[in-house]
């Protein structure tokens, strides 16, 4: 009889959930980052991106065998790879989720729940920021700091000062919140794995081809272009939600707003520094600047104020906020897929 009515239960669970998706997309919103909270990212698990990286090499490789290898060539092949990888990742994760869903219901929340939770790098944010963290306290070990900053930035560290470290590793916190964590969850709560999966593919194709070199000036312009038209929306939101953030974990948020109103376009980038800058304005230093990259020097505008030089307690302070900040994006995104799909099914 118990087992009768256990499997009742379990049978009326799966049917409101199927007639009401918004609430089980909002649940694995929350549920994937409170995963990526606990276990970060497991060496053990096979991450997407390192499958969508693989493809991006291999397809790179063949498109530019395929095109002449003059300008208009490497932007043509540049432009369908751009295109072809952000299709190729939605429909097959599309396909797999579809199919797990035909088969049963769990299957389709097991895999909606495990791939949403690998989209997002909180943990690991905070983790690797640490590791630089604890080299510089409670004694500075120099060439350690620069090796562990090393892992996590792109710029030369290898003459980096103590205080070159620990900016590095502030910039990389506030700076990777946006595509690490707050532009995944906006992605996911409007179209699950697949869309937040997309948006991933669409990152790490700006990371592998999107520089300004002599390899990928032309080649990975579209990709470049691509990626900062997916980041525009989730890069402001994430900086109206760390100035929040701000103010809930006692720093500065005024200075924030303010910072974040005149050094927000401090940046190469249209999105980049957005919340480098209401980082900054949070905690009263100074960010960004000259830097070295391949033994180039690339001089760039700072962000902030010198009111303070910066020092090693800013990275905790930094990860504070950037996990607050998560939480916010989280609720928020969810919040506003549930009440958008709760009016459009009439319930309100």
């Amino acid at each position: 009889m118990t087992d009768t009515i256990e499997g009742a239960n379990d049978k009326v669970t799966i049917h409101y959930l199927t007639e009401h998706p918004e609430l089980l997309v909002s649940g694995i919103c929350l549920a994937a980052l409170l995963l990526d909270f606990l276990l970060g990212d497991p060496s053990w698990l096979t991450h997407p991106v390192v499958i969508i990286g693989k493809g991006i090499s291999m397809m790179e490789r063949d498109l530019r065998r395929l095109f002449p290898k003059d300008e208009r060539g490497e932007r043509t092949a540049g432009t369908a790879m751009a295109v072809a990888i952000p299709l190729m990742t939605l429909v097959v994760t599309g396909v797999v989720l579809l199919m797990g869903y035909f088969i049963h219901t769990w299957i389709w929340v097991a895999l909606e729940l495990l791939w949403c939770w690998q989209c997002l790098a909180a943990k690991g944010l905070r983790k690797e920021s640490m590791n630089v963290y604890r080299k510089l306290v409670p004694e500075v070990d120099l060439p350690a700091a620069r090796e562990a900053v090393g892992r996590i930035v792109g710029r030369d560290t290898g003459d980096l000062s103590a205080e070159g470290v620990t900016k590095a590793a502030v910039e990389t916190v506030a700076e990777n919140y946006s595509d690490g964590v707050a532009a995944p969850l906006f992605y996911m709560a409007i179209g699950g794995a697949p869309l937040a999966l997309m948006y991933k593919a669409i990152n790490t194709m700006d990371s592998m081809v999107g520089y300004k070199n002599e390899k990928y000036i032309n080649f990975g312009r579209a990709a470049a272009r691509l990626d900062d038209v997916a980041n525009y929306l989730p890069a402001r939101l994430a900086a109206l939600l760390w100035i929040c953030a701000a103010a809930l974990t006692g720093h500065d948020a005024k200075g924030s707003w303010r910072i974040w109103k005149r050094d927000r376009r401090n940046h190469a980038s249209p999105n980049s520094a957005q919340t480098e800058s209401a980082c900054a304005g949070s905690l009263g230093i100074q960010l960004a600047g000259n830097a070295y990259y391949f033994g180039e020097l690339y001089e760039k505008p700072t962000i902030g104020d010198p009111d303070r030089p910066i020092e090693p307690e800013d990275i905790r302070r930094t990860n504070r906020m950037m996990y607050v900040a998560s939480v916010l994006a989280c609720l928020l995104f969810a919040s506003i897929r549930l009440l958008i799909m709760m009016a459009l099914d009439g319930l309100l």
